[in-house]
């Protein structure tokens, strides 16, 4: 069930062309999937099934709450048996006498003002709040390991253009060597070059340190292999749209859901109420009494009776004003947070538009300088032929070249790392 809210929260924002163009995997697409296909490529996969297998507890246990607290005017039923046995003249040669009592009894509340109708709304909302409340977290555990499974691609994409850098440094380093045994450059050049070289690859080491840590910290929390594990595409949603669909909006009316129906519940407890009471009884005693200083046994018949009635009641307590205000400041208090809210995720909206827009541009530009790259090698190719250029020259345009097209990938996924802030926030489809 968990998989196909996922899916459903997801499939408006994927787009197939976008993620074919990007390299990327289609998870949710306008293509017919089954329902087990639509469950095996919920977002949810990327967690790990221990993690799962925790949300879904807390699922229940938050079902199981509710229908208590709902169910909480609804009073117990006393049952209670008692046995006394006792010797009090035994020095007399008297016999032990036994006592057993049964009751079974009734408190229940028929009338509280109202208390019962708002404690059951109180009830079913304080579910929806506890509901919203871990599909939040679930949200934010999977938004963790797809944006960590995204920095592990984009990692691998640094570590490609870093050994294209260490490859360019090789090249320079020999350029540099065979100017140098020429006579055409002094040692400073040629030592200049060797310390780019070697920067070049301790930088690609710390890539691969980092990239491990990433590796680490995805594999703490999915299952998932990230070597072929593929990223989802993300594509653009209306702002309207997502002011309407997110978690922390729907959270936040939900709560002041709860709080509205708190108040009313805290003003009932110092109104009159009305009790149903009942009981059924039973009791059998065992005596003696003495006959010429002697003990005769004597049983008392068995008893049994029940009473009922109804008891109305009021409390008078000193609090009772403090205590109800304290309840409607909270539900004031929670239609200010409902707006804050509404603000919150209208500038986290723009923000994340500003960022991808960004993004866009730097795609736009490593296209521009791919191109530029393309034209240039294809002129050195052919001075190359004439003998006007070198191996050199071609092999460094050429890694340039990939280079840029590396960029663009690396700045796709750094597009998808904003759009993923804004899928955090929403929620699944009611």
């Amino acid at each position: 069930m968990r998989a196909s809210i996922a899916f459903a929260a997801l499939w408006p924002l994927c787009s197939l062309s976008a993620a074919a163009e990007h390299d990327a995997a289609v998870v949710f697409g306008a293509q017919q999937l089954t329902p087990q296909e639509q469950k095996s490529d919920a977002l949810d996969m990327y967690l790990s099934e221990l993690k799962r297998r925790e949300f879904d507890y807390d699922f229940a246990k938050t079902d199981a709450e509710s229908k208590r607290l709902r169910d909480s005017w609804i009073r117990p039923v006393t049952i209670s048996y008692t046995l006394n046995r006792q010797n009090p003249y035994n020095g007399q040669g008297a016999p032990e006498t036994q006592q057993e009592s049964a009751v079974i009894a009734i408190d229940q509340p028929l009338f509280q003002s109202g208390g019962i109708y708002y404690g059951i709304r109180y009830a079913q909302a304080s579910w929806e709040v506890g509901k919203l409340s871990i599909e939040q977290s679930e949200r934010r555990l999977i938004k963790q390991a797809v944006e960590l499974l995204m920095q592990i691609k984009k990692a691998e994409i640094g570590i490609e253009k870093q050994r294209l850098q260490v490859a360019n440094a090789e090249i320079n380093l020999r350029q540099k060597r065979e100017q140098y045994e020429s006579g055409q450059l002094d040692s400073g050049f040629l030592n200049n070059a060797v310390i780019q070289l070697n920067l070049a690859k301790q930088t690609l080491i710390d890539l691969k340190t980092a990239k491990a840590r990433l590796v680490s910290s995805f594999e703490s929390i999915s299952d998932l292999d990230y070597r072929t594990a593929k990223i989802p595409f993300l594509a653009l949603i209306d702002k309207s749209r997502f002011l309407r669909g997110t978690i922390d909006l729907k959270l936040a009316q939900r709560q002041r859901e709860q709080e509205r129906y708190n108040k009313a519940v805290t003003l009932a407890k110092y109104l009159p109420s009305i009790n149903l009471q009942g009981s059924y009884n039973w009791q059998k005693q065992q005596g003696f009494f003495f006959v010429n200083d002697t003990p005769v046994k004597s049983d008392s018949p068995e008893t049994a009776y029940y009473r009922y009635g109804l008891r109305a009641s009021m409390p008078l307590d000193y609090n009772s004003g403090c205590d109800y205000e304290a309840a409607k400041v909270a539900y004031l208090k929670s239609g200010v947070v409902i707006d804050d809210t509404r603000r919150a995720l209208r500038s986290l909206y723009e923000q994340v538009m500003r960022n991808v827009e960004n993004f866009e541009a730097k795609i736009a530009l490593a296209k521009e300088n791919e191109s530029l790259y393309a034209e240039l090698l294809s002129d050195t190719k052919e001075q190359f032929r004439a003998g006007f250029k070198t191996q050199y020259d071609v092999d460094l345009l050429a890694n340039s070249e990939k280079i840029e097209k590396l960029n663009q990938r690396s700045y796709a996924i750094d597009r998808q790392l904003e759009l993923l802030a804004l899928y955090e926030k929403l929620s699944a489809p009611q």
